[in-house]
């Protein structure tokens, strides 16, 4: 008998090959070489079978640039992930503009492939090369229209904002070209500083600035932009059509279990945290030798897992019902948290209703603020 589907349970796939690095990218990537990529290959297959997950809910490959293997590579991955975790209801695969390809998208549809993800960034030469993307905006609309061929259930269009040099004017017109594309989600993120990355350095030199205010200004815009056009926020970077909001990430957002293969691949699962280390040599002696090695391991406590969901919950529009999950983690909620909520409606950053909680569209732009509060009132 087919072992049936673990609810809210995810699997991330991490490809870490990526033809360059982008000064804003703090992911772990490897440079794409015919060798490396055979031995990671193999050591996903083996990986898999050391530690199947069982059937899962959502799959969600990332990188590095998984649209960067041939057709062939895509198909032999996704041939060793269903083997071991059955057929996904939902699998997202990230693509990158200057890999897409008419053979890759077939093969990814062949193998069941319901979403995919194309990193944009933006459609404006400058603030392309200001973020050191190595695509073009011709190749933005050559990729979109193979996309588009393809038939994908879902297609998700990623942009990034408060980029060095890029104004108001600017970042309208990206969120103008990308909504006529008519995805059926769109992610926004706001430009993070990442250490150990080009645009952190420029930053360090004092080459380009950080300006709150603008950050403010753009985060509104597209708020207003997107709804209006159709977009529903249900998470503070993140707007669907209906029906088109990623269950992968709501999995996330909502502490469900999920479990990472392949170099610096994350899991949260079965009571317990650890990152798979974020070198492709040392990732693959341990899978070779059976014993795959785990980093920054942690065993979750129920105060550990409610504190998160709290944290993460309410950077979804929809809130969270705290009594709720206190009941599921089977912990009480610590009255400093009540009070914190409390004081959070006061000020007009948070808003009740019934037993959900939410954070007010002014709470939702110091989401990561009230996050760090969240967590003080559990130290």
């Amino acid at each position: 008998m087919t072992p049936s589907v673990q609810p809210a349970t995810a699997l991330y796939l991490h490809v870490p090959f990526c033809a360059s690095s982008c000064d804003f990218c703090s992911f772990y990537q490897e440079q794409p070489k015919r060798g490396e990529i055979d031995r990671y290959l193999a050591a996903i297959e083996r990986e898999l079978e050391l530690h199947p997950p069982g059937r899962v809910e959502t799959a969600f490959w990332g990188g590095g640039t998984p649209g960067l293997l041939p057709a062939d590579d895509l198909r032999r991955l996704g041939q060793a992930m269903t083997r071991a975790a059955g057929q996904p209801s939902e699998w997202s695969v990230e693509l990158a503009p200057s890999s897409v390809r008419a053979d890759k998208l077939a093969a990814l549809k062949e193998m069941g492939v319901t979403r995919v993800s194309m990193g944009v960034q933006s459609f404006d030469d400058l603030t392309l090369d200001a973020l050191g993307r190595r695509h073009s905006p011709k190749q933005i609309m050559e990729a979109w229209e193979l996309i588009e061929a393809a038939g994908f259930a879902s297609r998700n269009l990623d942009l990034i904002f408060a980029i060095p040099g890029q104004d108001e004017q600017r970042w309208t017109e990206d969120l103008r070209r990308a909504i006529e594309l008519q995805p059926d989600h769109l992610s926004t993120y706001c430009l993070t500083f990442e250490e150990d990355t080009a645009m952190f350095v420029k930053l360090s030199q004092g080459k380009v600035k950080i300006d709150r205010e603008l950050e403010a200004r753009l985060y509104r815009q597209t708020w207003e932009q997107l709804e209006a056009n159709g977009y529903a926020q249900y998470e503070t970077s993140n707007f669907a059509r209906p029906g088109h909001a990623c269950r992968h990430n709501l999995i996330t957002w909502e502490m469900g279990s999920w479990i990472g293969y392949g170099p610096s691949a994350a899991s949260q699962w079965g009571q317990r945290r650890w990152t798979n280390p974020s070198n492709l040599d040392q990732w693959i002696k341990g899978i070779e030798a059976g014993t795959p090695v785990l980093e920054q391991v942690k065993d979750l406590s129920a105060t550990d897992l409610l504190c998160d969901a709290l944290v993460f919950g309410l950077r979804l529009n929809a809130g969270v019902n705290p009594a709720a999950l206190a009941a599921r983690f089977a912990t009480p909620l610590p009255a400093r948290v009540t009070h914190l909520f409390e004081a959070l409606i006061e000020e007009g950053l948070m808003e009740a209703a019934g037993s959900q909680v939410r954070l007010t569209a002014e709470g939702r732009m110091r989401a990561d603020a009230v996050g760090v509060s969240i967590l003080e009132r559990f130290d």
